[in-house]
């Protein structure tokens, strides 16, 4: 097996066009491919964020949704999902749904790298405590999602660009405001 790994391109309608080394199609001119993003739950309501090693490509040390990646070639996403929850976060997921079948952003960091992906968004509940792959994971925080909200609207630079987006189109906005601190109150 070799240890090159790919990624699917696709064309502006999704449909699959060819293969690319996954270390060719992050760059300041990356083509258009199929990746997915994971939100993770627990029985409380929480998400898992989960802030990216310092050393990614993309994005390094800023907060994310729980895990993303990349469909090997004729890999079915929810196969993937799963794997890619157990290589990040040594979790086992249930209750996978795909919640945002056509979801598709273009980003660029701050180094000039451009993420480009049509990226069906996932859902999913654990039951179990994240076992970090530092390569993968610098951290990870489970969060009450109104007290997400609040972060992403008052520091939206901190988060990856994709969750900013899935939040709103999830409804993560919508949640209820949590009760105001002492600190926060008129006087």
């Amino acid at each position: 097996m070799s240890a090159t790994e790919y990624v699917v391109l696709v064309d502006e309608d999704g449909q699959e066009i060819g293969t690319a080394p996954k270390a060719s199609v992050h760059g300041t001119e990356t083509a258009l491919h199929l990746a997915f993003s994971c939100h993770v739950y627990n029985t409380r309501g929480e998400t898992l964020v989960t802030r990216r090693a310092l050393d990614k490509q993309t994005w390094p040390g800023v907060w994310s949704n729980s895990f993303c990646g990349h469909p090997r070639p004729a890999e079915p996403v929810s196969d993937a999902v799963h794997r890619r929850a157990a290589e990040e976060l040594g979790l086992q997921l249930r209750d996978v749904q795909l919640a945002l079948p056509l979801f598709r952003y273009r980003a660029v960091d701050a180094s000039g790298i451009v993420e480009y992906e049509i990226c069906p968004v996932y859902t999913a509940v654990v039951d179990a405590e994240p076992r970090l792959n530092p390569r993968e994971v610098a951290d990870a925080q489970w969060v009450d999602p109104a007290d997400l909200a609040v972060s992403l609207r008052a520091t939206p630079w901190a988060f990856s660009p994709w969750l900013v987006l899935q939040a709103d189109q999830l409804g993560i906005f919508d949640a209820p405001a949590p009760p105001a601190t002492r600190w926060d109150r008129a006087s």
